[in-house]
Order: C-alpha cells, then structure tokens, then sequence
C-alpha cells in the first residue's frame, strides 16, 4: 500500500527535530507511517509527522488512541539515534521532559511524568508517549510518538467516560490549535535532543527525575511481566531505581524492566 500523501509541508528554525514536517489531514498512524518513512529514506531522521486524526492510534502496550480531529497534538518524530542514545527509556524521557516543557510554555501548568510514558497535570493525563524501535539494513530507527490533548473541556472528557484526562484548554482556559502547539513543541524537542547529542545526557536525565518526583517516598514497582516489589524509592536513573526495603537492603532495578511505578 502506497503512503499517503500529506496536505502540507512545513520546515522549522531548528538543528535536528522538523526541518522537515509532513502534515496530514488522517493516517492510521503517526508511527506506522514514521517507521516505513524512515525505512524508505535513509535520510528522514528528524522528520515529523502530524495528523489531524488517527485512525488506529495507539499507545503503550497496544492501548488504543482515539482523539476527536484537530483536538489534539498526534505528532511522531522519525529518528536514526546513535548508539548512547537509543535506549528507549533515553528517549521516552527525552520526549517526556521536553513537552512537559512545552506545556508550560504554553499553559503556564507544571506536567508531571507516571511512569513509564505520560505526562499528568493535577493526577490528570494530558499527554501519552509511545517510543517504537525498528532495525533497518543500515541502523536503528526510532519512532516517538506523542499525543498532546489541546482543545478538549471538562465536559467532552467526561461525555467519553474519560474522567482523568485534561487538556490545555481545560487547565488554562486558553484558546489552542495544533498548528502553534506543534512549533512549541517541535522547538522544546530540537533543544533537548541537541543536548542527547552534545553528550549532556545527564541534564535530560534530572529533568526527567525531577518530573517523575517520588524520590523518598514509599513506592511499589510492577515488573514486566507482572511481578512487583515496594521499597523507598532512593534514585531514579537511567542505569537503574534504587529501591530500599525495610530492612535497608538496596535493590537497583534496570528501568527497561519497570511497567509501573506508583506512590503508597
């Protein structure tokens, strides 16, 4: 099946993330089409796709993406990351720290990130972040797609049976469309991944612990696979959590392995 063809191409001011951006009126997905994009064209690191709708977007674990059209940001970047970077919890906080930088930029609201990949403002989900890796003849190609809600009210969440969503409107009463949204965040994106590249790993690494915001407290972690521990939460980082039980013991836990992580 051929690609679709986009509606419009724009280019941002920018080093690595959307000098080139396709923008569509639907797909079936941002990140579908990303990673046969960025397969098809050596070339396509750093391009940006943005849809009105999708059509079977998705989230992490294969959760469905349904967003009315032009409510949202559904954005997916292509990416051929070098190997210090490419580790997906890297760029799952990559993407995490910088739209929650957008989002204040552009509300004025402080996100924070659950673990493994959204963004809640006052313990309600705003953004989701799907990081999707394939291996190519010539390298890796990664594909992070985001969903950032814009427009939505208080009402249309709950009409959807969506009772902890948000959206910037809904926190800010601002006026947003996914145009603007898009150049905010594109730049917030550019500027954090210029930092992966400059070797700066660990200021991405401190915005996103600082987001995640339980070190200290008492936390359980649910493993992949389904089995689960508590501890008090020690340290977050991206060689591992460092949980301590109740008898002092310290446990480190590779982030790769953690589902969830919650507060008790």
């Amino acid at each position: 099946m051929s690609a679709p063809l986009p509606r419009e191409t724009r280019s941002f001011d920018t080093a690595h993330i959307g000098r080139r951006v396709l923008v569509y009126d639907a797909v079936e997905s941002t990140n579908t089409l990303g990673a046969a994009l960025g397969a098809a064209d050596p070339e396509a690191s750093g391009l940006v796709l943005i849809a009105d709708h999708q059509l079977a977007g998705r989230g992490q674990y294969g959760r469905t993406w349904v967003s009315r059209p032009g409510s949202s940001l559904l954005m997916s970047v292509v990416l051929r990351p070098p190997p210090a970077i490419r580790r997906p919890v890297v760029l799952t906080a990559w993407v995490a720290v910088a739209v929650a930088d957008a989002v204040f930029a552009l509300s004025g609201a402080q996100a924070r990130i659950k673990w493994p990949n959204d963004l809640l403002i006052d313990g309600k989900k705003i953004c989701g972040i799907l990081i999707e890796q394939t291996s190519s003849g010539d390298g890796t190609i990664a594909v992070a797609g985001l969903g950032l809600n814009l427009t939505q009210t208080a009402a249309d969440f709950a009409h959807a049976n969506l009772l902890t969503a948000t959206s910037l409107h809904a926190v800010s009463g601002g006026s947003y469309d996914p145009r603007g949204a898009a150049e905010v965040v594109v730049g917030a994106l550019d500027r954090e991944y210029a930092r992966l590249l400059a070797g700066e790993r660990a200021g991405v690494e401190a915005g996103w612990k600082r987001r995640i915001g339980l070190l200290g407290r008492a936390v359980r972690v649910e493993l992949v696979g389904g089995a689960w521990t508590t501890g008090r939460l020690l340290d977050v980082s991206f060689d591992g959590l460092e949980l301590e039980d109740a008898a002092g013991f310290v446990r480190v836990v590779p982030p790769e392995s953690v589902s969830h992580l919650w507060p008790v």
